[in-house]
């Protein structure tokens, strides 16, 4: 069920940290270049090794050790610093992988006939997702939260061929849909590996605190978009309901309601009070490891592309 629906353009991938831990051999740790940090490695960077000592118990908080640092030493250190870190050439995981191959799938099962793409939401900082595309020489409009500045609370709208602009009216944005290419929504920013001065993090306390202050979150979003999350099913990959940054989303954007559409998320190892939390939400929860579940989805989209076929 999930492949056929993500062929029709019918599932938004909604990617977390977890993802950026995909396929990473369990004895390795985070390697600029190499290997892309959990959050907890990203925390404990940020407390030691920018020259500020975090002075209080657990340096594996990235909520709370960055916004010490950004009281500490200000938000530009804070942002050079995480420029820092992911202004390099990760390679992209298995997940960004499978998920870059999608349009080409959907293309060969449309035959010419006109198709929908996905919307891939992702709360990661890194570029890892979009190189897989680049890769994958799939061309894809780039929408960005924007945290701080003069254009706070807005999205910016980056096309393939590098123009950008504000999205200032989203409700009256129609210069994004799904029709010709996929879109990736970075709805907590992300590095600008052309333009530090373009960068954008949600990652403070007083960040989460103001994106919990807008009035209506959903109402940030190009209206194409927010249309196109409203009539799709989701699949959370490489996230926990323990996630502090997934509750605000959720709450943001469906308040304590659930999900419209029956939705999946892949979790190890769950424990019972997620599955009841994710069921409020009509979230299906599938244990297994993302490695697992991305083999078995190559395979299913592959077998997708025949009629007769019957998908997980």
């Amino acid at each position: 069920m999930v492949a056929n629906r993500l062929l029709d353009g019918g599932v938004v991938p909604f990617l977390g940290a977890g993802v950026n831990l995909c396929g990473r051999p369990e004895t390795a740790h985070w390697e600029r270049g190499r290997y892309l940090p959990s959050g907890s490695e990203l925390a404990s960077h940020l407390a030691t090794g920018i020259g500020l000592r975090y002075p209080y118990g657990d340096s594996s908080d990235l909520l709370r050790v960055s916004q010490y640092v950004d009281v500490s030493l200000g938000n530009g250190p804070l942002y050079e610093a995480l420029h820092a870190v992911f202004d390099a050439d990760y390679s992209p995981t298995p997940v960004h992988r499978t998920l870059a191959a999608v349009p080409a799938l959907i293309r060969a099962r449309a035959a010419g006939a006109h198709c929908f793409y996905p919307l891939y939401i992702t709360t990661n900082y890194d570029d890892a997702l979009e190189n897989a595309f680049r890769d994958a020489g799939e061309e894809f409009d780039l929408l960005t939260y924007i945290a701080d500045g003069p254009s706070s609370g807005k999205f910016r709208h980056t096309r393939p061929d590098g123009t950008s602009e504000v999205i200032l009216v989203p409700n009256s944005y129609t210069g994004l849909t799904c029709d010709e290419r996929p879109v990736i929504a970075k709805i907590h920013g992300a590095v600008d590996r052309h333009a530090e001065q373009d960068d954008s993090f949600v990652i403070t306390e007083n960040h989460y605190i103001e994106y919990l202050s807008r009035s209506d979150t959903a109402q940030l979003i190009p209206v194409n978009i927010l249309a196109r999350m409203h009539r799709c099913n989701f699949l959370f990959l490489g996230y926990s309901l323990s996630d502090w940054n997934l509750r605000v989303i959720l709450h943001r954007l469906w308040g304590d309601r659930g999900l419209k559409y029956n939705s999946w998320a892949v979790q190890p190892q769950p424990e019972r009070i997620e599955e009841k939390a994710w069921a409020r939400r009509n979230v299906e929860l599938l244990d297994m490891r993302l490695e697992g579940y991305t083999t078995e989805l190559d395979s299913w989209l592959t077998r997708a592309l025949q009629p007769a076929t019957e998908s997980p």
